[in-house]
């Protein structure tokens, strides 16, 4: 590890040494500096497993009482092939949340009103019997459901997301969420946000969320990402998850801001061409503008290389990274999250010609308003742990 700090100049090695609270840096030498870096690095992984307590029990009991609240566990679904579904229909339904009791691409209900183990057995007994559908992007919401169990340890224990305005994601109807990216190693701010609408909504929507082209290269990885809702970074699947009214979620820096070093963390890369906004003065779509901070720090990138993304390249011909970032710590640093969803912005009428100077101050517009959110969360922030 220092023989990789001793690479990078005193500038970047003095900002990560910021983003890990390091006291006195500004005095150091860079041999000083390298040292005080590499014991934050590893005290910082080796503090991982003492952390087992939930501190958002509350939320997640709140959480899961609306589940409960959702489903009728005194009503049996009537959905039948040669076995009967045996699943508890939802309020209101004759079906169960797999056999027609909800829209699977927009709500996700677990199937027996909880999250947990103990659901599996049932889970696993229907995603054997194959008797429910799929969604045209490949939703699995049995697949869906036993991730979304396993990632509210990441989002309620190990990262502690706190969440704000969530009330501001409409409860019906289509709208594209749009976020700052970071993560460097895997898109965990994806799944944190998808996280927040299911769990924190007064309707457990599904955020459809866009995924980075290389994840949906990868021979196991990209099935599972279909699985679980997850959108390909293609105009066809945006405009299919808006049109029929559900929640998109974007992050338009792209690959460069995935893949951002320490030294410009939480620095909002450009906007693409702005290609959510046209597609929301297409629909009508509003757009909410979400700020997320704990991102970036995950996996604290040292610096981003040519040559690494040359050799990604050489084996998905189709990416279109130019830069990798090289992180050191293969375990995620539990750092405290914070989502803020922002005031919706709207678009204006669905026309299929839209300004394009209209299109490029929408999205300038939306940039600043999330780049500004930022600089006041990590100002009022004492710690990023």
């Amino acid at each position: 590890m220092e023989t990789m700090l001793k690479r990078l100049p005193v500038e970047q090695l003095r900002s990560l040494a910021r983003s890990l609270e390091i006291k006195g840096r500004s005095g150091m030498l860079k041999e000083d500096l390298v040292v005080a870096v590499a014991r934050a690095l590893r005290s910082a992984e080796t503090a991982q497993p003492m952390i087992a307590k939930p501190r958002r029990s509350n939320r997640r009991s709140t959480a899961e009482e609306r589940f409960a609240d959702m489903i009728d566990a005194g009503t049996l679904c009537d959905f039948s092939t040669e076995i009967m579904c045996g699943l508890p229909v939802v309020k209101g339904q004759t079906r169960c949340s797999l056999h027609g009791g909800v829209d699977i691409s927009d709500i996700s209900i677990p199937a027996l009103g909880r999250l947990g183990f103990d659901t599996w057995p049932a889970l696993l007994r229907h995603l054997l019997l194959a008797s429910y559908d799929i969604d045209a992007l490949g939703l699995d919401p049995v697949v869906a459901e036993m991730v979304w169990h396993l990632g509210n340890y990441l989002y309620y224990d190990y990262f502690r997301v706190d969440v704000s305005g969530i009330e501001r994601v409409p409860a019906a109807g289509a709208a594209i969420l749009a976020a700052n990216h970071g993560g460097a190693a895997l898109p965990y701010d994806g799944f944190m946000l998808a996280l927040a609408v299911a769990n924190e909504g007064a309707v457990p929507r599904r955020l459809r969320v866009v995924a980075t082209e290389i994840f949906n290269m990868l021979p196991t990885l990209s099935h599972l990402y279909r699985k679980v809702g997850v959108a390909f970074a293609a105009p066809e699947d945006a405009r299919w998850v808006v049109d029929r009214g559900h929640l998109l979620g974007v992050f338009p820096e792209g690959v460069r801001g995935f893949q951002k070093p320490m030294s410009e963390a939480y620095r909002l890369r450009r906007f693409g061409r702005g290609g959510f906004v046209q597609l929301a003065m297409r629909t009508g779509a509003p757009i909410v503008p979400v700020a997320i901070v704990g991102s970036e720090e995950v996996h604290p990138a040292l610096f981003t290389s040519r040559k690494l993304a040359q050799l990604v390249r050489l084996a998905f011909p189709e990416q279109r990274v130019e830069e990798m970032a090289v992180w050191l710590n293969p375990i995620p640093l539990p750092v405290h999250w914070h989502i803020h969803f922002l005031t919706p912005v709207d678009a204006g009428p669905a026309t299929d010609s839209p300004d394009r100077m209209a299109i490029l101050e929408v999205t300038e517009y939306i940039r600043g308003e999330i780049q500004s959110e930022i600089d006041r969360m990590l100002t009022a922030r004492t710690t990023i742990f």
